[in-house]
């Protein structure tokens, strides 16, 4: 599958004229939306490939889906229904990522053909409505595509698919930023760079597997006729519940403005584009906001105080000094609160880290701490899930 994904990023859809796009490369080699737009799309958009858009129409989808859960009480009965309800989401994501890839192949197809001034010839060989729906078609098709081939990866593969296939279009642009990085001209800052990578990769894994151990005793309780006696363990509560989602989720967020102040000729759209630049402090503040909120949105999905101190209440356990019920998943609130505030603040540092060392060198960093921060992510949990099909190999013997 990742083959395939790969295989479409390189592809050029149908009617569009390569010589022309070869011409536009540059307009993405810099350190503007551009540039991170290709990066995250695994370079198909500077070739206007099949799958220009990647992955960014669902990612899109899904957070619509999971505000309208706040915001919209029958989505948010849906969402209470178990895996019946979250086939329906599931669905209507699906449906929404169809919609928006039509809106935004449109988007595209007419903003490469603005671009014909620079280079003197059109991106799309005869602009006329067949040829237009014909790559509109194409780079729909293609953005359901790779939404079909990320939901297969997760069924069927190990890890989670639309983060892999993120992963794979970072890692697939390495060679080019490490040959970047080697022909720099500051000596100072190529010997130093190396030092500075090892050491943000440490801080990231430190961060992203450190824990806040709760301890939880449980009592002994009387099973059938049986004493089960009771034991002590804990309840592990990560720095950064929310993993590198807040991270894609801002960026989806962040790059729609700049995005169009980037392609579209107009004074108002330039102004947009100068302020929401990835190289401004005005992206690495809005960015950093965006960043915590979704910090604390997806862990509020994934983790909910109330239900584990039903659940640690309702098999006899309770955390010593804290009484069972209400008043636990009070304390389990404020903790993963406090904890969800510094992961986050760590994530907004490690994505802006790039901005600050761009302006204080004046050099072009070869990897930026979004993408580091999305590749070890992904790397650590493809780890553990493989390392739990290991597990479940090496006990099937036993079990029988």
């Amino acid at each position: 599958m990742l083959f395939i994904y790969r295989i479409g990023s390189w592809l050029p859809a149908p009617g569009v004229n390569v010589t022309a796009i070869n011409n536009l490369q540059k307009s993405f080699g810099g350190a503007g939306i551009l540039s991170l737009l290709n990066l995250l799309n695994g370079g198909g958009l500077a070739r206007m490939a099949i799958f220009a858009l990647g992955i960014m129409p669902f990612i899109t989808s899904s957070i619509i889906m999971q505000l309208m859960q706040f915001a919209l009480p029958p989505v948010e009965k849906l969402a209470k229904e178990g895996e019946v309800g979250y086939a329906r989401i599931t669905q209507y994501t699906r449906y929404l990522t169809v919609s928006l890839a039509f809106v935004q192949s449109i988007v595209v197809v007419f903003i490469f053909h603005l671009q014909q001034h620079s280079t003197g010839e059109s991106v799309i060989t005869n602009f006329d409505l067949p040829h237009v729906f014909l790559v509109v078609a194409s780079l729909t098709a293609g953005a359901v595509l790779l939404m079909w081939i990320g939901e297969l990866i997760t069924q069927k593969g190990i890890g989670n698919g639309i983060s892999l296939l993120i992963f794979a279009s970072i890692v697939s642009r390495l060679p080019s930023l490490v040959s970047t990085w080697w022909n720099s001209q500051n000596q100072a800052f190529k010997v130093m760079m190396p030092f500075l990578v090892l050491a943000v990769l440490a801080a990231v894994v430190f961060v992203l597997e450190g824990q806040r151990r709760i301890p939880v005793q449980y009592a002994k309780r009387v099973i059938g006729r049986r004493m089960a006696s009771g034991g002590q363990t804990y309840l592990p509560l990560r720095l950064n519940m929310a993993g590198v989602i807040p991270i894609i989720f801002a960026l989806a967020i962040m790059t729609f403005p700049a995005t169009l102040g980037e392609f579209i000729h107009a004074s108002w759209a330039k102004s947009i584009g100068d302020f929401f630049s990835p190289t401004g402090w005005h992206y690495i503040v809005g960015q950093s906001i965006f960043i915590l909120i979704f910090s604390y949105f997806y862990t509020a999905v994934t983790f909910n105080p109330v239900d584990q101190a039903d659940n640690l209440k309702k098999y006899g356990g309770f955390i010593p000094g804290v009484r069972p019920g209400r008043p636990t998943a009070e304390f389990l609130d404020r903790i993963l609160a406090r904890l969800t505030f510094w992961g986050a603040l760590f994530l907004a540092l490690v994505a802006a880290l790039p901005t600050l060392l761009i302006d204080q060198t004046h050099q072009n960093i070869p990897l930026g701490g979004t993408s580091i921060l999305i590749v070890i992510g992904v790397a650590l949990e493809t780890m553990k899930q493989l390392e739990a099909q290991l597990m479940m190999r090496s006990y099937e013997g036993f079990l029988k």
